[in-house]
């Protein structure tokens, strides 16, 4: 059974190897046509053919974690139906491979595109995405999102706090940062207004060019003249919880964050009373994700009890590539209709795999257990 398992798990890496890396490459095609816009348009002239084709490298995790299930799925299919139609499947039938060994040792498989799938969307794929938009904002001037940036909410004591934040300077820090001040009625206590900031140890906001206006509207209630107090100082701290991942979230599309940074943004959200709809489907859909790979290596099984000795299991192919592309579809129009319908986040994102486990299911059960 060594040696049956080892020809099977060296067969399908290769062909899902030579899957990812063909799409890969499509993909690294694509988005270079897309960066070529950019070649020469910022306004010092920094950003140029070595650091568009820089940028689209570090996308190239991102991609990966996005498209492992469905190469998954197609090399599976290839591997399967060529077996099949060798009759070498069959050889191996005899041999004392049965259809659940033949399932366990498929789903042995997924378990290691799992672990794959996990580490590139938690962990590399965070980190060279961050890397990417650093390198755009390094040579394009800044990086934003909208007309006003991302705006942020935090509660601290009695007062609340709202915090603009209009764009991500080339080191990494924020540039045009304003802050409101609120105190428990709702009124306005104070405005905070900094060209920069930089992100501090121990929780602190470094703000340089700050300038702080103090409104103190007590006395107006009182009877007395309200007044403001103004301060500029070209240093200024303000101590918040607010993290740099956070600010990146705001930023940044969710889906480039790590799982445990989106579970610290989503408490973050929820004490400050604020929507993490979106940002709760796409945790789910984190933890879902890697999971399809299981789901993908058993729809591909029964492809090795279809009959045939002749003729092009190109027709196979494509409807593996169709059965991907469309879980890819219903993925992401589920996490859009769950956020438009309020639906539960974890349901939102675990219906397209469970839809395509029982599909799984089925047909093993149909093609392999029955036949």
């Amino acid at each position: 059974m060594k040696t049956i398992r080892r020809m099977i798990y060296r067969e399908v890496l290769a062909a899902v190897g030579f899957v990812t890396l063909g799409f890969l490459a499509l993909f690294f095609f694509f988005d270079l046509v897309e960066e070529l816009r950019w070649v020469g348009q910022s306004p010092a002239g920094g950003y140029q053919l070595p650091q568009a084709l820089l940028f689209v490298a570090l996308t190239i995790p991102s991609h990966l974690y996005e498209l492992l299930p469905i190469t998954v799925l197609i090399g599976t299919i290839f591997v399967m139906a060529r077996l099949a139609q060798s009759s070498e499947f069959t050889i191996l039938r005899t041999s004392g491979l049965g259809p659940w060994r033949a399932l366990h040792t498929l789903l042995a498989l997924g378990a290691a595109f799992v672990v794959l799938t996990f580490a590139m969307g938690d962990y590399v794929a965070p980190l060279s995405d961050r890397a990417a938009q650093l390198v755009k904002a390094r040579y394009q001037g800044r990086l934003t999102t909208g007309a006003t940036g991302a705006w942020l909410k935090e509660r601290q004591d009695a007062h609340s706090f709202s915090v603009n934040v209009r764009a991500i300077g080339p080191d990494g820090g924020m540039l045009g940062v304003r802050i409101f001040e609120f105190d428990a009625q709702g009124q306005l206590v104070s405005r905070t207004q900094a060209a920069s900031a930089q992100f501090g140890p121990n929780n602190v906001w470094t703000l340089h060019q700050a300038q702080r206006n103090v409104f103190h509207l007590q006395q107006a209630r009182e009877g007395k003249p309200a007044r403001v107090e103004s301060l500029q100082a070209p240093q200024l701290d303000w101590p918040t919880h607010i993290s740099a991942d956070m600010v990146a979230a705001a930023v940044l599309k969710p889906d480039r964050m790590a799982t445990i940074d989106l579970f610290q943004f989503i408490r973050h959200l929820d004490a400050n009373q604020q929507s993490a709809q979106r940002y709760e489907i796409e945790f789910w859909r984190k933890v879902f994700y890697p999971l399809s790979c299981l789901v993908m290596v058993v729809l591909a099984l029964p492809f090795a009890y279809l009959h045939f000795r002749s003729g092009s299991i190109t027709g196979y192919v494509f409807g593996g590539v169709m059965a991907g592309i469309s879980f890819f579809l219903l993925n992401n129009v589920f996490g859009f209709v769950g956020t438009l319908q309020n639906w539960s986040p974890w349901m939102a994102a675990a219906v397209p795999g469970f839809i395509y486990s029982l599909l799984s299911l089925g047909a093993f059960g149909w093609l392999v257990l029955r036949r």
